[in-house]
């Protein structure tokens, strides 16, 4: 579409995908303040934000655009965001950089979780952030429509959960619709849940 040029990531590719969703989401309203330290240190995000990256890149429907400018991170019908030993990682890395926070964290999660759809197969959009050093040009928009397109060519639904809610307009002019939401652990910050029906 457009001269949008866009390719399946490998795992050649974990650093740069860690790098653009490290700080697309170093000030995202929700992952913000699930992440934030005690001491304000924000130099452990990449460790967490890797291990969503890694678990992706084990199927082949993590997408960049040609420049490296933005990424999209899919979990195809039936797989899983992250193996069994990544999520003992990413209970550990909670527990080793965030303190008293650790297990809100952890409930967080659990949250997302729950949440989640489980009646129909479908596409669900983990993770998807554009380097801020190329946002406000619609780049991001244009490979998540890009995605849409080889989704709808399957005839599968899409599932997404919105941690900022400035995206929910942007998700819905392509076709999702709010679905459900939750809060972090105490009354913090809305996570909006959004479906596509399939086409």
């Amino acid at each position: 579409m457009d001269d949008l040029e866009a390719r399946r990531a490998t795992a050649a590719d974990a650093d740069r995908v860690t790098e653009i969703i490290t700080l697309a989401f170093a000030q995202d309203p929700l992952w913000g303040h699930a992440l934030a330290r005690p001491d304000g240190g924000d130099g452990h995000h990449a460790a967490f934000w890797r291990l969503f990256v890694e678990g992706a890149l084990r199927y082949p429907w993590t997408w960049l655009t040609g420049g490296g400018e933005a990424a999209t991170l899919w979990i195809p019908p039936g797989g899983a965001e992250m193996t069994p030993e990544q999520e003992r990682q990413l209970t550990g890395l909670a527990a080793d950089y965030l303190g008293p926070a650790a297990d809100d964290y952890t409930e967080l999660l659990g949250r997302f979780e729950a949440a989640h759809p489980r009646a129909e197969p479908h596409y669900f959009l983990t993770l998807f952030g554009t380097h801020p050093d190329h946002r406000g040009r619609g780049i991001g928009m244009r490979l998540l429509a890009h995605d849409l397109e080889l989704i709808d060519a399957e005839h599968m639904p899409a599932y997404l959960e919105s941690s900022n809610p400035a995206n929910n307009r942007r998700y819905a002019s392509v076709g999702f619709e709010p679905h459900g939401e939750f809060t972090y652990p105490g009354g913090g910050p809305v996570v909006t849940t959004m479906w596509r029906p399939a086409r």
